[in-house]
């Protein structure tokens, strides 16, 4: 298997953020919602209304037979990946159901992140066959399963259409599957680069059965759409005015999850790009965002759902899953010391304790309005 996204040309994740940076501009961030020192509260229940991005793309020789995407920038792993960042399992394989799958749903529920949005690439794709490992793994961790519709080649409306109807009747009666009770049990649909189709009319036919979400935050382009989001992480870091999303979004019945991160940075995933980089600051970014996003509305309340960019996407360096302190030797890898005061192992694991802290922030705001 190519260790290369099936991502057609033009249709790039980064292209897309490259394209919205310079509407973003520089990060205008904010005074700090909490002191780094603040220790996390005790673990809460999980949130299904936060949801996270989750990449089982990647691959390894032990299951796989080879390296899938960790080579991006014709790097040569095990020591030398396509991130800025390390991961503390290693280049590790998402068919690895016993092993870093397993990991990853224990470390969702230390964040407190009850929804996974998984990276769909169309069915009988690398990540459809892997659907089930994740549902099962999932429903063993109290964990639940929505779904990021890819740029896929061919994509157009109606196929989205009828990928919801497959990924129902495949998925659908799987007891990790997404439903969400405050909006008729129906399962999300987040549609990436949604704008490079203008007619969306072929989904109003799948309403009932899914919450189909357009990401942008132009309310015009939201016609036959369930509800919307950003993805853009570049973007929620410039602190943006969402109060006329919000608004829109609670008048004509949708469900709007604003998406925000820790930082960005693709400088090693792709050599030379003009893609701005997010710093995390020690934490400081990721705080501010969460607090802007829970603050921003129109209406006076938290947002529907809100939407982590991303667990583990390190091609882009926007992950919350642990990154070693002590990386190989070979390349220069960032790590997460001085984050919230933290250092060593104890650092590895503090955006998923930070995001725990905030998830229980946002419920209890949802709770209060």
């Amino acid at each position: 298997m190519s260790p290369t996204p099936h991502r057609a040309t033009g249709t790039t994740r980064r292209a897309f953020l490259a394209g919205t940076a310079a509407a973003a501009g520089a990060a205008a961030l904010g005074a700090s919602p909490a002191r780094a020192s603040e220790p996390v509260r005790a673990a809460a229940a999980l949130s299904t209304d936060v949801h996270i991005f989750y990449y089982p793309w990647y691959g390894s020789p032990k299951i796989n037979g080879s390296y899938r995407h960790w080579p991006q920038g014709n790097l040569t792993p095990p020591n030398g990946i396509s991130s800025n960042f390390y991961p503390t399992l290693g280049p590790y394989d998402s068919a690895d159901r016993d092993g870093a799958v397993t990991q990853h749903m224990n470390w969702m529920r230390q964040a407190g992140t009850g929804v996974l949005v998984t990276s769909w690439w169309g069915r009988g794709s690398y990540e459809d066959r892997l659907s089930r490992i994740l549902l099962d793994v999932a429903n063993a961790h109290g964990l639940k399963v929505a779904w990021h519709i890819e740029p896929y080649s061919g994509r157009t409306a109606a196929s989205v259409a009828d990928d919801v109807r497959y990924i129902n009747t495949t998925y659908g009666s799987h007891p990790g599957y997404y439903r969400d009770a405050a909006h008729g049990n129906r399962n999300a649909f987040y549609v990436f680069q949604s704008l490079n189709i203008t007619d969306w009319t072929p989904i109003e036919a799948v309403k009932s059965q899914g919450i189909v979400l357009t990401q942008t935050t132009d309310v015009s382009k939201a016609a036959h759409f369930g509800g919307m989001y950003t993805y853009d992480g570049i973007a929620a870091a410039s602190l943006p005015d969402w109060s006329g999303v919000d608004r829109f979004c609670t008048a004509n019945g949708l469900v709007w999850s604003p998406s925000f991160g820790p930082g960005y940075i693709d400088d090693r995933a792709v050599p030379g790009n003009t893609t701005p980089t997010v710093e995390r600051a020690n934490g400081t970014t990721y705080d501010r965002v969460w607090q802007h996003t829970l603050t921003s509305g129109a209406t006076g309340k938290p947002p529907t759902w809100v939407s982590i960019t991303s667990f583990n996407e390190w091609h882009e360096g926007s992950q919350i899953e642990p990154a070693t302190a002590n990386p190989p030797a070979g390349l220069p890898y960032q790590s997460y010391n001085g984050a919230y005061g933290k250092t060593g192992a104890a650092a590895e694991t503090a955006y998923l304790d930070r995001t725990q802290y905030w998830v229980q922030q946002y419920v209890a705001a949802r709770a209060a309005r």
